[in-house]
């Protein structure tokens, strides 16, 4: 057993994650969504405009596309100038692509929408074509790896794209301490729901007995690495069975389990990431705050 003790983020999402995580993108204190979508309704043009110059074919390829909120906005830009693309959105929760398929199907019935339920880095290999490719990351999901983990993970990236394709990445920046803690420490305790959900799932999917009144939600934010990190953390002293593993798992009073990582940025380490992973920084796109960038970069 790991100490401290942890859970991967990646199994956050079945159907009930999905709608919570939904749900905290629409919260006051969650500034991401608002900050990336502001960026994309004033600036979508700008941020296209690289790509629709070259006025070939091209794959707008989504990892982890979720609801497609923010891209919405460039897919209607994109249908009102008639350009020559297919939209490719990738995740791993089939639920979430079927329901982004089916809004796009009623909103543009002439968009052509091949969603890939798929790992990353699988869907981009089997997508390997001259085709230009604008591969997004949004949402700051890149924060969910630490610095070394990122850089091999946009290292992976670069390694599946062709010379002259494009990565728009969106990276929430460093700032007010109080700010970043209070996106995940909402009053509403969305943030704490999403957390002890992934509990409610090993005891759905693994006959487990987690009692989630047993763990609090305890966020905190290092403001030199940038690193926001996510634990919940045992009241008391117990035992928890997973019946399906034949296994029992010990917790001391106050024992943490690290549920997640989301770094914060600053510019210079962007530019740095994008000049270690064989990409050439094209520009940065911010909100009005500065809390937030997309930042697009080119394949060398």
């Amino acid at each position: 057993m790991q100490k401290p003790k942890r859970l991967s983020s990646k199994y956050f999402y079945d159907e009930k994650g999905d709608k919570l995580f939904q749900a905290i993108m629409k919260m006051d204190e969650y500034y991401l969504t608002n900050s990336e979508y502001e960026i994309f309704s004033l600036q979508k043009d700008q941020i296209l405009q690289a790509i629709l110059t070259r006025k070939n074919p091209f794959q707008l390829i989504e990892f982890g596309a979720g609801d497609g909120l923010k891209t919405k906005l460039l897919l209607e830009f994109l249908m009102e100038i008639d350009a020559d693309f297919e939209y490719i959105p990738i995740d791993i929760s089939s639920h979430v692509l079927e329901e982004l398929e089916s809004q796009l199907k009623i909103k543009w019935p002439n968009l052509i929408c091949k969603p890939k339920v798929s790992t990353y880095f699988e869907a981009l290999h089997d997508l390997r074509s001259d085709k230009t490719k604008l591969v997004l990351f949004l949402g700051s999901n890149i924060g969910n790896f630490n610095l070394i983990e990122a850089q091999e993970f946009i290292s992976n990236v670069n390694e599946n794209l062709n010379s002259g394709d494009y990565f728009l990445l969106g990276v929430d920046l460093k700032k007010d301490p109080r700010v970043i803690l209070s996106a995940y420490n909402d009053k509403g305790g969305v943030t704490k729901a999403f957390n002890l959900n992934l509990l409610d799932r090993i005891n759905r999917e693994l006959d487990g007995n987690f009692r989630t009144e047993n763990f609090d939600h305890f966020p905190t934010y290092d403001p030199v690495s940038g690193e926001t990190k996510s634990f919940l953390i045992s009241k008391t002293k117990q035992l928890v069975e997973l019946k399906k593993l034949n296994k029992t798992i010990e917790f001391n009073y106050a024992e943490p389990i690290f549920m997640e990582i989301s770094k914060k940025y600053d510019l210079e380490e962007l530019e740095f990431l994008a000049s270690k992973t064989n990409f050439e920084f094209v520009e940065h796109f911010h909100d009005c705050k500065h809390y937030f960038v997309d930042t697009l970069w080119k394949k060398k």
